[in-house]
């Protein structure tokens, strides 16, 4: 039963900084890849960052690369985003997601003066 539970998005001012997180269970954690996504309102969700296994190599999107650096804990079972230097147009419902098609409630970063 594979479980994803994000946490960690509010509000913040442009500049600032949030540190999401996502609690993984159901799956063997430590032999996947995992990866965050983020979607706003009428448009396709989209993949933002990725981990390996070990957490030696991420990738990031372009319009995140810089700013955002995901992690992970494979003892927690724990992977997260620290997101730096936001931006009005990085508001979005945030999610992770692991091997299978699951996905979590998502948690809702919302960057506004």
């Amino acid at each position: 039963q594979v479980q994803l539970v994000e946490s960690g998005g509010g509000l913040v001012q442009p500049g600032g900084s949030l540190r999401l997180r996502c609690a993984a269970s159901g799956f063997n954690f430590s032999s996947s890849f995992m990866s965050w996504y983020r979607q706003v309102p009428g448009k396709e969700r989209e993949s933002i960052a990725g981990i390996s296994i070990t957490g030696r190599y991420a990738n990031y999107v372009d319009s995140v690369k810089g700013r955002f650096t995901i992690s992970r804990d494979n003892a927690k079972n724990t992977v997260y985003l620290q997101m730096n230097s936001l931006k009005p147009e990085d508001t979005a419902v945030y999610y992770c997601k692991g091997p299978g098609g699951n996905w979590g409630q998502g948690t809702q970063v919302t960057v506004s003066s």
